[in-house]
């Protein structure tokens, strides 16, 4: 069930600065009001979803952000898939593919691919881990855990794992007709790391987590 929430507040009534929240995507004020249970609160100028709590979303939170980890990892040491064409073949994984560029501006791409597919996208569920792990067991937030989760927001839109899967599933299509392509599993870690990452940020909620912090801090 969605749920609007009330209309921007007016600058002649605004509440305490506690009590409002923009919308990321039109800056639209309003007074934040946690919504039913299984309820959405939208914007109601742009209907982006700001406020989604779901019961038992830490506990999946922490789980799907360990899955992430572990196929991170993993997937940068295993095979990524193996190419064979008139006789020859070759058989890679990500990390070979980071180390092969040595020199030149070539070395700038390596860093930034290695980068956004595997140390950012590791870097954010680390730092979602910490931040949410103590909240969900009712302990005190680790320190800085405010600036932890504002820095896993913000680098949400550079962690391009997912990104990196599809891109890859589209390139070997295309090239299918001229070699023959076997798929390692790094590639299908990243395959599953997709469904994972779509369900992670399903669970998140920004509003309830600052929320959870403030409340535990206090």
């Amino acid at each position: 069930m969605d749920r609007d929430l009330p209309p921007p507040a007016q600058d002649a009534d605004l509440p305490h600065s506690d009590e409002l929240m923009a919308c990321p995507t039109c800056d639209a004020l309003y007074r934040a009001r946690e919504p039913e249970h299984g309820a959405k609160a939208i914007c109601g100028r742009c209907h982006t979803v700001l406020i989604a709590p779901r019961r038992g979303a830490g506990l999946n939170i922490i789980a799907l952000s360990l899955s992430v980890t572990i196929l991170v990892i993993a997937a940068t040491v295993f095979p990524f898939l193996e190419i064979n064409a008139a006789g020859l073949g070759n058989r890679t994984s990500i990390l070979d593919v980071a180390l092969s560029f040595r020199s030149g501006l070539l070395v700038a791409l390596s860093v930034a691919t290695v980068a956004m597919i595997v140390l950012l996208p590791l870097l954010r569920t680390l730092l979602l881990l910490y931040v949410l792990t103590p909240v969900v067991f009712d302990r005190p937030p680790a320190p800085h855990a405010a600036g932890a989760f504002r820095l896993a927001q913000r680098i949400r839109p550079w962690a391009m794992s997912e990104i990196f899967a599809i891109g890859c599933a589209v390139a070997l299509v295309k090239v299918s007709d001229l070699a023959t392509i076997g798929f390692g599993p790094a590639f299908w870690m990243f395959a599953l790391l997709v469904v994972i990452v779509i369900l992670n940020d399903s669970y998140l909620c920004s509003w309830s987590v600052w929320k959870s912090l403030e409340k535990n801090r206090s």
